[in-house]
Protein backbone atom coordinates (compact mmCIF):
# COMPACT_ATOMS: atom_id res chain seq x y z
CA UNK A 1 0.00 0.00 0.00
CA UNK A 2 1.35 3.64 -0.82
CA UNK A 3 0.80 6.02 1.58
CA UNK A 4 -0.30 9.49 0.19
CA UNK A 5 0.22 12.30 2.74
CA UNK A 6 -2.23 15.32 3.34
CA UNK A 7 0.70 17.19 2.19
CA UNK A 8 1.25 15.98 -1.02
CA UNK A 9 -2.18 16.48 -1.92
CA UNK A 10 -1.97 19.51 -1.58
CA UNK A 11 1.78 20.18 -3.50
CA UNK A 12 0.18 18.23 -6.52
CA UNK A 13 -3.05 20.13 -6.84
CA UNK A 14 -1.38 23.28 -6.36
CA UNK A 15 1.18 22.54 -8.92
CA UNK A 16 -1.51 21.41 -11.77
CA UNK A 17 -3.22 24.65 -10.66
CA UNK A 18 -0.36 27.30 -11.29
CA UNK A 19 1.08 24.77 -14.67
CA UNK A 20 -2.95 25.37 -15.94
CA UNK A 21 -3.18 29.15 -14.96
CA UNK A 22 0.39 29.60 -16.15
CA UNK A 23 -0.84 27.95 -19.77
CA UNK A 24 -4.15 30.41 -19.52
CA UNK A 25 -1.58 33.26 -18.81
CA UNK A 26 0.06 32.22 -22.27
CA UNK A 27 -2.13 32.24 -24.38
CA UNK A 28 -4.32 35.28 -23.07
CA UNK A 29 -0.52 37.12 -23.68
CA UNK A 30 -0.76 35.45 -27.20
CA UNK A 31 -4.21 36.91 -27.70
CA UNK A 32 -3.51 40.51 -26.46
CA UNK A 33 -0.16 41.02 -28.35
CA UNK A 34 -1.07 39.21 -31.17
CA UNK A 35 1.99 36.94 -31.34
CA UNK A 36 2.17 33.55 -30.66
CA UNK A 37 6.19 33.56 -29.79
CA UNK A 38 6.44 36.38 -27.05
CA UNK A 39 9.59 34.49 -25.79
CA UNK A 40 12.19 32.50 -26.91
CA UNK A 41 11.06 29.05 -24.84
CA UNK A 42 7.59 29.60 -26.25
CA UNK A 43 8.86 28.28 -29.57
CA UNK A 44 13.13 28.21 -29.27
CA UNK A 45 13.12 27.27 -33.05
CA UNK A 46 10.90 29.69 -34.32
CA UNK A 47 11.64 32.60 -31.98
CA UNK A 48 15.73 31.86 -33.49
CA UNK A 49 14.24 32.01 -36.88
CA UNK A 50 11.91 35.23 -35.73
CA UNK A 51 15.20 36.97 -34.83
CA UNK A 52 17.58 36.42 -38.16
CA UNK A 53 14.37 37.62 -39.60
CA UNK A 54 14.21 40.58 -37.85
CA UNK A 55 17.31 41.40 -38.63
CA UNK A 56 16.84 40.82 -42.29
CA UNK A 57 13.93 43.69 -42.23
CA UNK A 58 16.18 46.01 -40.31
CA UNK A 59 18.46 45.37 -43.13
CA UNK A 60 16.43 46.23 -45.94
CA UNK A 61 14.67 49.37 -43.69
CA UNK A 62 17.98 50.80 -43.80
CA UNK A 63 18.91 50.27 -47.79
CA UNK A 64 15.25 51.61 -48.14
CA UNK A 65 16.01 54.85 -46.40
CA UNK A 66 19.29 55.20 -48.55
CA UNK A 67 17.27 54.40 -51.62
CA UNK A 68 14.78 57.29 -50.69
CA UNK A 69 17.89 59.73 -49.84
CA UNK A 70 20.20 58.69 -53.58
CA UNK A 71 16.39 59.32 -55.23
CA UNK A 72 16.31 62.87 -53.50
CA UNK A 73 19.35 63.87 -54.48
CA UNK A 74 19.06 62.32 -58.24
CA UNK A 75 15.57 64.02 -58.21
CA UNK A 76 16.82 67.30 -57.43
CA UNK A 77 20.32 67.49 -59.55
CA UNK A 78 18.19 66.51 -62.69
CA UNK A 79 15.66 69.13 -61.61
CA UNK A 80 18.93 71.65 -61.62
CA UNK A 81 19.80 70.18 -64.74
CA UNK A 82 16.71 70.56 -66.18
CA UNK A 83 16.39 74.38 -65.32
CA UNK A 84 20.18 74.69 -67.13
CA UNK A 85 18.79 73.32 -70.04
CA UNK A 86 15.99 75.61 -70.03
CA UNK A 87 18.23 78.75 -69.18
CA UNK A 88 20.58 78.19 -71.51
CA UNK A 89 17.63 77.58 -74.26
CA UNK A 90 16.81 81.36 -73.44
CA UNK A 91 20.21 82.31 -73.61
CA UNK A 92 20.67 80.58 -77.17
CA UNK A 93 17.91 82.63 -78.33
CA UNK A 94 19.02 85.86 -77.29
CA UNK A 95 22.20 85.18 -79.22
CA UNK A 96 20.68 84.33 -82.46
CA UNK A 97 18.46 87.54 -81.67
CA UNK A 98 21.82 89.70 -81.34
CA UNK A 99 23.42 88.16 -84.78
CA UNK A 100 20.74 90.25 -86.26
CA UNK A 101 22.73 92.73 -88.41
CA UNK A 102 19.69 95.75 -87.90
CA UNK A 103 19.89 95.32 -84.42
CA UNK A 104 21.12 98.64 -82.87
CA UNK A 105 23.50 99.52 -80.36
CA UNK A 106 20.70 100.02 -77.57
CA UNK A 107 18.87 96.73 -78.87
CA UNK A 108 22.09 94.67 -78.26
CA UNK A 109 22.77 95.90 -75.07
CA UNK A 110 18.90 95.40 -73.80
CA UNK A 111 19.73 91.81 -74.86
CA UNK A 112 22.76 91.58 -73.13
CA UNK A 113 21.46 93.10 -69.64
CA UNK A 114 18.57 90.23 -69.67
CA UNK A 115 21.52 87.38 -71.00
CA UNK A 116 23.20 89.15 -67.89
CA UNK A 117 20.30 88.07 -65.92
CA UNK A 118 20.02 84.69 -67.05
CA UNK A 119 23.77 83.97 -65.83
CA UNK A 120 22.91 85.22 -62.26
CA UNK A 121 20.05 82.29 -62.65
CA UNK A 122 22.64 79.96 -64.11
CA UNK A 123 24.99 80.43 -61.41
CA UNK A 124 22.11 79.97 -58.69
CA UNK A 125 21.29 76.64 -60.26
CA UNK A 126 25.50 75.60 -60.13
CA UNK A 127 25.11 77.05 -56.45
CA UNK A 128 21.65 74.44 -55.63
CA UNK A 129 21.88 72.90 -52.02
CA UNK A 130 20.66 69.94 -50.82
CA UNK A 131 18.31 69.57 -47.49
CA UNK A 132 21.29 69.58 -45.09
CA UNK A 133 22.46 72.54 -46.55
CA UNK A 134 25.31 71.10 -49.15
CA UNK A 135 25.87 72.40 -52.40
CA UNK A 136 25.38 68.90 -54.82
CA UNK A 137 27.86 70.42 -57.30
CA UNK A 138 30.82 71.03 -55.42
CA UNK A 139 32.28 67.48 -54.94
CA UNK A 140 33.12 66.02 -51.89
CA UNK A 141 33.53 69.83 -50.52
CA UNK A 142 29.87 70.09 -49.84
CA UNK A 143 30.28 72.80 -47.52
CA UNK A 144 32.23 75.57 -50.46
CA UNK A 145 30.01 77.39 -52.55
CA UNK A 146 30.40 75.43 -56.45
CA UNK A 147 30.66 78.25 -58.31
CA UNK A 148 32.27 82.12 -56.82
CA UNK A 149 32.63 85.04 -58.67
CA UNK A 150 36.97 85.96 -58.58
CA UNK A 151 37.97 89.51 -58.16
CA UNK A 152 37.24 90.51 -62.23
CA UNK A 153 33.68 89.31 -61.44
CA UNK A 154 33.84 85.94 -63.46
CA UNK A 155 32.71 82.89 -62.20
CA UNK A 156 35.19 79.99 -60.74
CA UNK A 157 34.68 77.05 -59.55
CA UNK A 158 35.92 76.27 -56.14
CA UNK A 159 34.54 72.80 -55.39
CA UNK A 160 36.76 69.29 -56.28
CA UNK A 161 36.17 66.63 -58.72
CA UNK A 162 35.03 63.85 -55.99
CA UNK A 163 31.75 62.03 -57.01
CA UNK A 164 29.67 60.76 -53.30
CA UNK A 165 28.40 57.22 -53.86
CA UNK A 166 25.50 55.60 -51.77
CA UNK A 167 24.99 51.59 -51.09
CA UNK A 168 21.43 50.44 -51.52
CA UNK A 169 22.16 47.00 -50.88
CA UNK A 170 24.59 44.46 -50.59
CA UNK A 171 27.43 45.14 -52.81
CA UNK A 172 25.27 47.80 -54.95
CA UNK A 173 26.24 51.23 -55.17
CA UNK A 174 25.07 54.46 -57.16
CA UNK A 175 26.48 57.70 -57.08
CA UNK A 176 24.55 60.65 -56.17
CA UNK A 177 26.42 63.73 -56.84
CA UNK A 178 28.05 65.16 -60.05
CA UNK A 179 31.35 67.67 -59.40
CA UNK A 180 30.48 71.31 -61.92
CA UNK A 181 33.27 71.02 -63.00
CA UNK A 182 32.24 68.20 -65.15
CA UNK A 183 29.07 69.38 -66.14
CA UNK A 184 29.72 73.27 -66.16
CA UNK A 185 33.32 73.84 -66.65
CA UNK A 186 34.79 71.13 -68.66
CA UNK A 187 32.99 71.98 -71.91
CA UNK A 188 34.29 71.63 -75.48
CA UNK A 189 34.98 75.08 -76.64
CA UNK A 190 34.45 76.27 -80.27
CA UNK A 191 37.78 76.46 -82.62
CA UNK A 192 39.29 80.00 -82.53
CA UNK A 193 41.83 82.35 -83.97
CA UNK A 194 43.87 84.93 -83.21
CA UNK A 195 47.14 86.93 -84.31
CA UNK A 196 50.37 85.62 -82.61
CA UNK A 197 52.42 88.38 -84.60
CA UNK A 198 50.24 91.23 -86.30
CA UNK A 199 52.03 93.77 -88.53
CA UNK A 200 50.04 94.30 -91.51
CA UNK A 201 47.15 95.09 -89.40
CA UNK A 202 45.15 92.46 -90.59
CA UNK A 203 42.71 89.97 -88.91
CA UNK A 204 41.57 86.05 -89.00
CA UNK A 205 38.11 85.33 -88.40
CA UNK A 206 35.66 82.32 -89.68
CA UNK A 207 37.49 79.78 -87.80
CA UNK A 208 35.11 76.40 -87.00
CA UNK A 209 35.54 72.28 -86.68
CA UNK A 210 34.56 71.68 -90.13
CA UNK A 211 35.83 67.91 -89.88
CA UNK A 212 36.15 66.03 -86.91
CA UNK A 213 38.04 62.93 -88.46
CA UNK A 214 40.49 65.09 -90.01
CA UNK A 215 41.48 67.07 -86.85
CA UNK A 216 41.49 63.96 -85.21
CA UNK A 217 43.77 61.83 -87.84
CA UNK A 218 46.04 65.42 -87.70
CA UNK A 219 46.64 64.78 -84.26
CA UNK A 220 46.57 60.67 -83.80
CA UNK A 221 49.20 60.70 -81.51
CA UNK A 222 47.46 62.58 -78.53
CA UNK A 223 44.55 65.69 -78.23
CA UNK A 224 44.71 68.15 -80.39
CA UNK A 225 47.04 70.99 -79.76
CA UNK A 226 47.51 74.70 -81.31
CA UNK A 227 47.73 75.19 -85.02
CA UNK A 228 50.56 77.79 -85.82
CA UNK A 229 50.13 79.33 -89.16
CA UNK A 230 51.93 81.76 -91.75
CA UNK A 231 51.95 83.22 -94.80
CA UNK A 232 55.55 83.36 -97.10
CA UNK A 233 56.15 85.75 -99.54
CA UNK A 234 54.73 83.38 -102.21
CA UNK A 235 51.46 83.88 -100.44
CA UNK A 236 51.67 79.65 -99.46
CA UNK A 237 50.08 79.44 -96.19
CA UNK A 238 52.51 77.22 -93.98
CA UNK A 239 50.49 75.40 -90.81
CA UNK A 240 52.31 73.12 -88.34
CA UNK A 241 51.36 71.56 -85.14
CA UNK A 242 52.46 72.31 -81.67
CA UNK A 243 55.77 70.05 -82.33
CA UNK A 244 56.39 71.48 -85.27
CA UNK A 245 55.34 68.99 -87.95
CA UNK A 246 53.82 70.45 -90.95
CA UNK A 247 50.48 70.57 -92.33
CA UNK A 248 48.54 70.18 -95.45
CA UNK A 249 46.47 73.61 -96.12
CA UNK A 250 43.89 73.89 -99.27
CA UNK A 251 43.91 75.52 -100.93
CA UNK A 252 47.45 76.44 -100.03
CA UNK A 253 47.57 79.89 -101.66
CA UNK A 254 46.29 82.96 -99.13
CA UNK A 255 43.90 84.68 -101.10
CA UNK A 256 42.68 87.88 -98.63
CA UNK A 257 38.96 86.57 -96.97
CA UNK A 258 38.77 83.08 -98.97
CA UNK A 259 38.46 80.19 -96.28
CA UNK A 260 40.61 77.84 -96.00
CA UNK A 261 41.41 74.37 -94.43
CA UNK A 262 43.89 73.12 -92.17
CA UNK A 263 43.66 69.49 -89.93
CA UNK A 264 39.56 69.74 -90.53
CA UNK A 265 39.58 73.32 -89.32
CA UNK A 266 38.13 76.07 -91.62
CA UNK A 267 39.73 79.75 -91.05
CA UNK A 268 39.89 82.75 -93.07
CA UNK A 269 42.34 85.20 -93.32
CA UNK A 270 42.13 89.19 -94.60
CA UNK A 271 43.91 92.35 -94.93
CA UNK A 272 47.70 90.77 -94.47
CA UNK A 273 50.79 91.20 -96.96
CA UNK A 274 52.55 87.89 -97.79
CA UNK A 275 55.97 87.44 -96.10
CA UNK A 276 55.13 90.66 -94.11
CA UNK A 277 55.84 88.38 -90.57
CA UNK A 278 52.47 88.31 -89.53
CA UNK A 279 51.25 84.01 -87.99
CA UNK A 280 48.58 83.47 -86.50
CA UNK A 281 47.58 80.46 -83.92
CA UNK A 282 43.95 78.31 -84.37
CA UNK A 283 42.88 76.60 -80.96
CA UNK A 284 40.57 73.68 -82.40
CA UNK A 285 40.91 71.94 -78.61
CA UNK A 286 40.25 74.45 -76.24
CA UNK A 287 37.43 73.72 -73.28
CA UNK A 288 35.50 76.90 -71.73
CA UNK A 289 33.30 76.72 -68.69
CA UNK A 290 29.87 77.87 -70.01
CA UNK A 291 29.91 80.67 -67.49
CA UNK A 292 32.95 82.29 -69.38
CA UNK A 293 30.84 81.41 -72.86
CA UNK A 294 28.38 83.62 -71.47
CA UNK A 295 30.16 86.50 -69.69
CA UNK A 296 32.68 86.43 -73.21
CA UNK A 297 29.13 86.94 -75.08
CA UNK A 298 28.11 89.98 -72.96
CA UNK A 299 31.57 91.32 -72.64
CA UNK A 300 31.49 91.25 -76.45
CA UNK A 301 27.81 92.77 -77.33
CA UNK A 302 28.86 95.52 -74.93
CA UNK A 303 32.04 96.20 -76.53
CA UNK A 304 32.52 95.49 -79.95
CA UNK A 305 32.66 97.95 -82.54
CA UNK A 306 31.01 96.95 -85.90
CA UNK A 307 31.95 99.88 -88.14
CA UNK A 308 35.14 98.38 -89.11
CA UNK A 309 35.63 95.17 -91.36
CA UNK A 310 37.63 93.72 -88.42
CA UNK A 311 35.07 94.82 -85.50
CA UNK A 312 32.62 92.94 -87.77
CA UNK A 313 34.20 90.26 -88.56
CA UNK A 314 34.72 89.81 -84.44
CA UNK A 315 31.26 90.05 -83.44
CA UNK A 316 30.03 87.69 -86.23
CA UNK A 317 33.00 85.21 -84.59
CA UNK A 318 31.69 85.97 -81.48
CA UNK A 319 27.80 85.13 -82.38
CA UNK A 320 29.05 81.73 -83.72
CA UNK A 321 31.30 80.70 -81.27
CA UNK A 322 29.05 81.13 -78.75
CA UNK A 323 26.33 79.32 -80.34
CA UNK A 324 28.64 76.40 -80.91
CA UNK A 325 29.82 77.01 -77.12
CA UNK A 326 26.06 77.20 -75.71
CA UNK A 327 25.20 74.23 -77.82
CA UNK A 328 28.45 72.10 -76.63
CA UNK A 329 26.94 72.93 -72.96
CA UNK A 330 23.65 72.00 -73.24
CA UNK A 331 24.67 68.69 -74.67
CA UNK A 332 27.04 68.31 -71.89
CA UNK A 333 24.14 68.45 -69.53
CA UNK A 334 21.75 66.18 -71.56
CA UNK A 335 24.53 63.86 -71.16
CA UNK A 336 24.99 63.88 -67.47
CA UNK A 337 20.96 63.74 -67.45
CA UNK A 338 20.84 60.51 -69.47
CA UNK A 339 23.04 59.53 -66.95
CA UNK A 340 21.28 60.59 -63.85
CA UNK A 341 18.06 59.00 -65.95
CA UNK A 342 20.39 55.20 -66.07
CA UNK A 343 21.18 55.54 -61.90
CA UNK A 344 17.41 56.69 -61.33
CA UNK A 345 16.09 53.87 -63.01
CA UNK A 346 18.70 51.38 -60.78
CA UNK A 347 17.63 52.91 -57.43
CA UNK A 348 13.93 52.45 -58.79
CA UNK A 349 14.93 49.01 -59.69
CA UNK A 350 16.34 48.36 -56.03
CA UNK A 351 13.72 49.51 -54.40
CA UNK A 352 11.15 46.94 -55.78
CA UNK A 353 13.22 44.58 -54.83
CA UNK A 354 13.66 45.82 -51.44
CA UNK A 355 10.14 45.99 -51.41
CA UNK A 356 9.65 42.48 -52.02
CA UNK A 357 11.80 41.12 -50.12
CA UNK A 358 10.26 43.23 -47.39
CA UNK A 359 7.05 41.89 -48.35
CA UNK A 360 8.44 38.42 -48.22
CA UNK A 361 10.24 38.19 -44.96
CA UNK A 362 7.10 39.81 -43.30
CA UNK A 363 4.97 36.91 -44.91
CA UNK A 364 7.44 34.37 -43.40
CA UNK A 365 7.96 36.05 -40.08
CA UNK A 366 3.89 36.41 -40.10
CA UNK A 367 3.76 32.50 -40.31
CA UNK A 368 6.25 31.81 -37.42
CA UNK A 369 4.96 34.80 -34.93
CA UNK A 370 1.71 36.08 -35.32
CA UNK A 371 -1.52 33.84 -33.51
CA UNK A 372 -4.50 31.96 -35.11
CA UNK A 373 -6.76 33.89 -33.16
CA UNK A 374 -9.63 31.08 -33.94
CA UNK A 375 -7.45 28.68 -32.06
CA UNK A 376 -6.01 30.68 -29.19
CA UNK A 377 -9.31 31.54 -28.52
CA UNK A 378 -10.78 28.59 -28.81
CA UNK A 379 -7.51 27.08 -26.35
CA UNK A 380 -8.59 30.07 -24.27
CA UNK A 381 -12.01 28.88 -22.87
CA UNK A 382 -10.68 25.11 -22.80
CA UNK A 383 -8.22 26.00 -20.88
CA UNK A 384 -10.28 28.38 -18.23
CA UNK A 385 -12.88 25.88 -18.40
CA UNK A 386 -10.02 23.02 -17.32
CA UNK A 387 -8.59 25.64 -14.61
CA UNK A 388 -12.50 25.94 -13.54
CA UNK A 389 -12.88 21.94 -12.51
CA UNK A 390 -9.24 21.42 -11.73
CA UNK A 391 -10.03 24.51 -8.79
CA UNK A 392 -12.91 23.13 -8.10
CA UNK A 393 -12.17 19.37 -7.62
CA UNK A 394 -9.03 20.56 -5.80
CA UNK A 395 -11.28 22.55 -3.03
CA UNK A 396 -13.36 19.77 -2.60
CA UNK A 397 -10.64 17.28 -2.10
CA UNK A 398 -8.63 20.27 0.30
CA UNK A 399 -12.12 19.42 2.45
CA UNK A 400 -11.64 15.57 3.19
CA UNK A 401 -10.80 14.49 6.51
CA UNK A 402 -10.85 10.91 8.11
CA UNK A 403 -12.22 12.38 10.79
CA UNK A 404 -15.35 12.81 8.52
CA UNK A 405 -15.89 9.44 8.36
CA UNK A 406 -15.72 8.66 12.26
Amino acid sequence: MIRISSQQVFSSGINRLQELNSNLNSTQQQISTGKRVNKPSDDPVAAARILKLDQELSRVSTYERNVDLADNRLSQEENALESSIDILQRIRELTVQAGNGSLSANDRQSISSEIEERLGQLANIGNTRDASGEYIFSGFQGSVQAFQQNEEGSYVYQGDEGQRVLEIDDGVTVPISDNGKGIFVNIPAAATGEYTTNVSGGFISGVSVVNEADLNAAFSGGFPGDISLTVDAAGIIQAQDSQGNALAVTPATYESGEPFVVAGVEATIADITPGAGDSFTLKPNERQSVFGTIENLIAGLESIDKGTPEGLAEYDDLIAQSLVNLDNAQESILLKQTELGGRMNAVESTRNFLADSSVYTNEIRSQLQDVDYAEAISNLSFQSFVLQAAQQSFAQVSQLSLFDRL
